[in-house]
């Protein structure tokens, strides 16, 4: 049996208050427990809501990717009894030997090369019009930017009636003298036809862009180049171009992007022809897949396609970087 001194004492012990240092690692657990707790949950609530966008990008995105690369590879069809084989390079070969091929891609270089400059040219030159304050400015920004609004296959159709041998353009031309050609009709014509429809439907969307990127110029600037006495072209070259280093840069990679991927006004307005003189890689591609039936073979076209957009980019980025990155 313990002593009465000796329970006196244990009791003591017992009822004696915990050190300070436990008594504040208890709350810092608890806090520590509850903070886990709370960025769990909200780690959880956030791939709740990035679960849609992911599969959705799953499902439109990688799996065609990856569809296309293993069926270009193969002799599959879209509707055939006849179960897929492997082929290996046979697709790609007979790509590569066809002239329908070189006439395709030449065709997207040229429209590329014409849409690309002329374009955002076209685009720089109108947002300079319309960055200026001057009665009737929205009325004409909303005209500028129409067209961009406007259904493609509706542009397509519209311009399709205007490039007829007796439609408006031709009519207007005979009004000063010129016989118009035409302009669908004839190889020597068409391809320039499509790059002139396409650069004006597209110009207003790229105004936008070029006139969000001017505004974000500071005005000082230019007050202190025409303090300095500088000219209206020396005012751009001096302060506006070098303002609009990455807006030209992302201006250049989209219209890049749209020029090689030109498919609607093809398809609606001269569908490749004449004697494939408006024909694009893009074209071919759906051509192929749907109306020839042939996937595996419209996978290998479009897998070329990819590897020319991707180096195209890569040549581009390379020469629109910054200077910082050059040095």
């Amino acid at each position: 049996m313990t002593s009465a001194p000796q329970a006196t004492a244990e009791s003591k012990h017992a009822l004696r208050p915990a050190p300070a240092s436990s008594q504040r690692a208890q709350p810092a657990a608890a806090s520590s427990r509850k903070y886990r707790r709370e960025t769990s949950a909200q780690a959880r609530a956030g791939w709740g809501m990035l679960a849609p966008a992911g599969i959705l990008m799953l499902l439109f995105l990688v799996v065609p990717i990856v569809l296309t690369f293993v069926l270009a590879f193969t002799d599959a069809r879209l509707i055939s009894p006849r179960p897929m084989q492997f082929i290996g390079l046979e697709n790609f070969e007979r790509l590569f030997g066809t002239e329908v091929f070189w006439a395709s891609l030449r065709n997207t270089l040229i429209i590329a090369l014409v849409i690309v400059p002329g374009q955002s040219g076209l685009a720089l030159i109108m947002a300079l019009l319309v960055n200026k304050k001057f009665p009737g400015l929205n009325f004409f920004r909303t005209v500028f930017f129409l067209p961009m609004v406007t259904s493609m296959v509706v542009v397509s159709m519209l311009w399709l009636f205007m490039y007829q041998p007796d439609g408006l353009l031709n009519a207007l031309l005979a009004k000063v003298g010129i016989s118009g050609p035409d302009w669908l009709g004839d190889p020597s014509w068409a391809l320039f036809a499509i790059i002139v429809m396409s650069a004006w439907q597209a110009a207003g969307m790229h105004m936008i862009i070029w006139l969000s990127g001017l505004q974000t110029i500071p005005g000082e600037l230019y007050e202190a180049a025409a303090l300095d006495g500088a000219s209206t072209w020396q005012q751009f070259k001096h302060v506006t171009w070098p303002g609009l280093r990455q807006t030209r840069t992302f201006i250049l990679i989209t219209i890049t992007i749209a020029a090689f991927s030109l498919f609607t006004q093809i398809n609606i307005m001269t569908k490749g022809g004449p004697l494939d003189s408006t024909s694009t890689v893009v074209y071919q591609a759906v051509r192929t897949g749907y109306d020839q039936q042939q996937t595996g073979y419209a996978a290998a076209i479009s897998l070329v396609f990819f590897v020319l957009v991707l180096a195209v980019n890569l040549v581009q980025r390379y020469l629109t970087r910054d200077k910082e990155a050059r040095a």
